[in-house]
């Protein structure tokens, strides 16, 4: 990959975008930094519903995320458009937010697929929304966070290439 080649953008999508796939942006954003690949590998989070636009992750991920050495500095948004088109992959938390992705309709270049695409088989399929669970509910957002990551950014590094006439295939994924 030549320095004018554009980076691989991910985009990560749950509903709100307070927990999950700040956390996902988080997770990702380190792993990126540790294997020096900042200039190959961009991401960003995002929800399907603007209830929270704005809005910094909720306390208790940040807290979560923060006792494992991560750092949630995304403000929530909603979906748009054009992120059908301006990134490579769009990685959706649940099946839930995969068919609200799917039922907005839009044709773009990102390939949808599901967080679990990226665990091992016998995973759960969808990353549960730990909002109104217990602290539990955020250990384990960040346990198969953490668990994907490192398939999933292997996944987009392995693709066909990095430029946008040339970006990496990533097969669809089921929708609900």
């Amino acid at each position: 990959m030549n320095s004018q080649t554009p980076p691989s953008r991910i985009l990560f999508v749950c509903m709100g975008n307070i927990c999950r796939s700040p956390t996902a942006e988080g997770v990702l954003e380190r792993l990126i930094d540790e294997r020096g690949l900042e200039a190959l590998v961009e991401v960003d989070s995002a929800g399907t519903i603007a209830y929270h636009q704005g809005e910094e992750a909720d306390p208790r991920m940040r807290q979560a995320a923060e006792e494992r050495g991560y750092t949630l500095t995304s403000r929530a948004r909603k979906v748009e458009p054009e992120d059908f088109d301006n990134f490579d992959l769009i990685v959706a938390m649940d099946r839930d937010n995969l068919e609200d992705l799917h039922e907005l309709g839009i044709e773009g270049r990102a390939a949808l697929r599901l967080l679990s695409d990226f665990l091992p088989a016998g995973s759960p399929k969808d990353v549960p929304d730990p909002y109104y669970g217990g602290a539990q509910g955020f250990e384990e957002v960040l346990d198969l966070i953490e668990q994907a990551g490192p398939a999933l950014l292997d996944s987009v590094l392995s693709g066909a290439g990095h430029g946008a006439a040339d970006r990496p295939a990533f097969p669809a994924a089921e929708s609900t």
